[in-house]
């Protein structure tokens, strides 16, 4: 296991400098070079697997099973997806919905690279969450400077020596250490700053970023509700949110932060955990490769802190260690909002339960609890989740599922509101480290058609008027119905609909006239 160096504060600025400079040369700009980059990351990534396991143990008790589900698959899984679909994601794209005058400026939307950006990793999924948006940056032609989580300096260690050992120096370089090094971090222009960690520091973060005018993802947590409903299948939504809860020891930004059950159905749900807890573990989770520990001793006492905070009963578990750095998967029954484990993110294997009288309740207390949640997670009855989807904002949602929503490597994932700016994984990753840039190409033929907009304007109002577009609408924003319109456009209510069933007419035009010449 390498060890841990951090990083001098005072060779920050330079470091910063070094990966601008390299930007500037446009070397980072050539899709072959990414590719070749992001090849070797996925070999990095393949060739430190044990040590990369290791270190998932020592800092967060993860087996290596856990480590390679949530962690090393992910991030290998990743880079082929971004391998196979980079030179797609790169190409120009032309403009829609571009009028018919305007299609001689030839106009596409180009993807540029921002250019040299920060990645600020977390610590409880500290290969995953620092390796995944590096690669992002890579295939969107940046240049990248990346601080791993001190909190997991196991981890961190070995993510440097992957990241020197097989990455261009002069395009992407690692920064150790914390508070000081981050302040010297922040002090620096980046084109964009990525973050992944608590509401308190992405603050911190989006001020700092705010005096230079830097834009920000911020992939933060939040109290994530769960509802079970009477209709729910309530022996999959247990063993689903106690899963939840246990995959490495409840820190899962995106984890039900507690759950909303129907009455009816309490104690049976309750029962249901029990059986699945058992099922999970027969002997426990204090002695298994397949439970893991709170990444360290200020966040043990947090949590337990929370527990010991709140007024609500225990049924479940209960059981700590701050030795071992060990909480066991804990339910607990609570009755009012304004519990500790409901007002505050718990970030561990804490998993509160309030009853509650019907789906209207449940709703009304999950947007009171957290507006703009993460996550959420409806159980229940197709009617009433499409309700709870529909009644509840998100940044994501899983329906009668935890957290599957973002365990798929390809599909956008972030916050809203609160919770998070911006979004990245699959596509989106490459989309949120590029700038969309319009371009437009005016040949000198088409000048007799630009006379329009040159001075003097005298007489020129009438050709401006016949250029605007019409409503089809009237004041009272009811569409209005032209005959005209219907007959040429064949009944469709778009361009594209109308083209559509032109092409479907001429085609069995076509036809028709085949069969009758046989």
């Amino acid at each position: 296991m390498p060890a841990l160096e951090l990083t001098d504060p005072s060779v920050i600025p330079e470091i910063a400098k070094g990966v601008r400079s390299t930007f500037l040369t446009h070397k980072t700009r050539s899709i072959e070079f990414r590719l070749v980059q992001l090849r070797k990351l996925y070999w990095g990534m393949k060739d430190n697997a044990n040590a990369i396991e290791a270190a998932c143990k020592l800092d967060l008790g993860k087996g290596i099973y856990e480590s390679n589900l949530s962690e090393l698959n992910f991030c290998t899984s990743t880079l082929i997806y971004d391998i196979n679909n980079l030179e797609k994601w790169a190409r120009d794209e032309s403009s829609p919905d571009v009028p018919i005058d305007m299609m001689v400026l030839r106009p596409k939307i180009r993807k540029d690279p921002l250019g040299t950006v920060l990645i600020l990793g977390p610590y409880n999924f500290p290969v995953n969450l620092l390796i995944c948006p590096l690669a992002g940056a890579i295939a969107a032609g940046n240049t990248a400077v990346v601080k791993p989580s001190e909190n997991a300096p196991n981890v961190a260690a070995v993510m440097q020596k992957v990241i020197e050992g097989y990455l261009d120096q002069s395009c992407y370089r690692v920064v150790q250490g914390a508070i000081p090094q981050s302040t010297a971090l922040l002090e620096q222009k980046w084109d964009k700053i990525f973050y992944t960690g608590g509401a308190s520091v992405g603050t911190i973060i989006a001020k700092k970023a705010a005096e230079t005018l830097t834009p920000v993802i911020l992939e933060l947590g939040a109290r994530n509700p769960a509802i079970v409903t009477k209709n729910a299948d309530i022996r999959l939504a247990a063993r689903r949110l106690l899963w939840g809860k246990v995959h490495n020891a409840g820190q899962v930004c995106i984890s039900q932060n507690y759950t909303l059950v129907d009455k009816e159905v309490f104690d049976r749900f309750v029962l249901e955990t029990k059986k699945a807890m058992k099922e999970y573990y027969p002997n426990g989770t204090r002695n298994t490769e397949d439970f893991g520990r709170i990444v360290n001793n200020r966040q043990w006492q947090r949590i337990k802190k929370m527990l010991d905070d709140s007024q609500g009963q225990i049924l479940m578990g209960g059981d700590m260690d701050e030795s071992d750095r060990y909480i066991e998967p804990t339910i607990i029954r609570v009755s009012s909002l304004t519990d500790s484990l409901i007002t505050e993110e718990s970030f561990g294997p804490l998993m509160p339960l309030l009853p509650v009288s019907n789906l209207d309740e449940a709703i009304r207390i999950a947007n009171e609890v957290h507006a703009t949640p993460l996550a959420m997670y409806p159980f229940g009855n197709k009617t009433e989740t499409d309700r709870c989807l529909a009644e509840i904002r998100s940044g994501g949602a899983s329906v009668n599922d935890g957290f599957m929503h973002g365990s798929l490597p390809t599909l956008a994932f972030g916050g809203i509101g609160d919770s998070g700016h911006g979004a990245y994984r699959g596509k989106a990753s490459f989309d949120c480290f590029s700038h969309a840039r319009t371009i437009t190409s005016t040949p000198g033929w088409v000048e007799f058609l630009m006379a329009v907009r040159y001075p003097p304007y005298e007489g020129k109002m009438k050709m401006i008027r016949r250029m605007e577009l019409k409503p089809d609408f009237d004041r009272e924003g009811r569409v209005k119905f032209s005959l005209a319109r219907y007959i040429v456009g064949l009944g469709a209510t778009s361009k594209t609909g109308g083209l559509v069933r032109y092409l479907v007419v001429i085609l069995a035009a076509l036809g028709l006239k085949q069969f009758f010449m046989l």
